[in-house]
């Protein structure tokens, strides 16, 4: 006499792991955004009984259906659902690339690594010069505050910005800094007279939000600055405070405060008249400086070298607006 099977007693699912074709999963997408297969066949340019077999060889391969089948439409399950969320993002960037690949195949061009507050505030601003004296080379940015390993990455070159260490070995100082109190025009008319350091307590002082988790940006900070003029107890109207130099810089235009400003980054804006500097005698030096690194795979390119001289010019015009003499011990040949 044989017993009925429980569900206990089952054999286990068999896990299927074979890898799913990309036809398959756009025929899945076609129909999940159509929810009609005779449209989704329309729309990939094949016939509706090839989209309903990739659909059924796709739930075959998943394990559960994907969508419900009415007489005149369908409709995704729980599971399809959540396969279309996570599939046409990677579809997309799988696409993206491709024409990536295909607009820049036999070009040339340059692929730049750097942080986004120097792409916005130095580096973006001077490029159409570049452009313009080489319109046969394209340029890529790629704007991270995670450093790029050269040697292992498609970028040709990075934009540091850090003391002179081991990640900069093999590096070319553009140029260094110091800190400065800026203010815009409108903000020292309308506001309290601003003529000592202790003045600054009648405004808002803007401030990187995260300059006291950070060594590096310890540096930075206006209890720095404060130290450096024997105020270590004063304290602003109120603080502002930004993630990102850019996001202080932009504030401080728009007269939301006075920023303690990184030199190389408002250099333009100074000489525009855009910012005026407050207490000029109350500079602060930085230990940090901005560096060129090139990739070994790079460095010998023509377009990689044009780049990099084009680069050392608008480093030199930096460092005369801002009074920096580079060290040379700290410079590398790049040649």
């Amino acid at each position: 006499m044989h017993l009925p099977m429980t569900p206990a007693d089952s054999p286990p699912a068999v896990l299927r792991s074979r890898p799913v074709g990309a036809g398959h999963w756009r025929a899945f997408l076609a129909v999940a955004r159509h929810l009609n297969f005779r449209a989704a066949a329309e729309d990939l340019a094949l016939t509706q009984s090839a989209v309903s077999r990739q659909i059924q060889a796709l739930e075959d391969e998943v394990g559960v259906p994907l969508f419900l089948r009415h007489t005149r439409a369908v409709e995704l399950t729980s599971a399809g659902a959540q396969l279309q969320r996570a599939v046409a993002p990677a579809i997309e960037r799988m696409d993206a690339a491709v024409r990536l690949v295909r607009q820049t195949a036999g070009r040339r061009s340059v692929a730049i690594t750097t942080w986004a507050s120097f792409a916005s505030t130095w580096l973006i601003p001077r490029m159409e010069e570049f452009q313009r004296d080489n319109p046969g080379i394209d340029i890529r940015i790629d704007a991270s505050d995670v450093p790029v390993d050269l040697e292992t990455s498609d970028v040709d070159l990075a934009l540091r910005y850090s003391m002179p260490g081991a990640g900069t070995q093999g590096g070319q100082r553009l140029f260094g800094e110091q800190l400065a109190v800026v203010a815009s025009p409108w903000l020292l008319k309308s506001g309290k007279p601003l003529r000592t350091p202790a003045d600054v307590a009648h405004f808002t002082l803007i401030e990187a939000g995260d300059a006291h988790r950070s060594h590096h940006l310890e540096w930075l900070s206006w209890r720095r600055w404060f130290d450096s003029c024997n105020l270590s107890k004063l304290q602003p109207q109120r603080w502002l405070y930004f993630n990102y130099a850019h996001q202080i810089v932009q504030a401080a235009l728009s007269g939301q405060g006075l920023a303690l400003a990184r030199m190389p980054l408002i250099a333009d804006a100074l000489a525009a008249g855009d910012l005026v500097e407050v207490l000029p005698g109350h500079r602060i030096d930085s230990p940090l400086a901005y560096w060129l690194m090139v990739g070994p795979r790079s460095a010998q390119r023509p377009e990689i070298k044009a780049f990099c001289a084009w680069l050392q010019v608008q480093a030199q015009t930096t460092r005369e607006a801002i009074g920096d003499v580079p060290d040379p011990d700290l410079n590398d040949n790049l040649d």
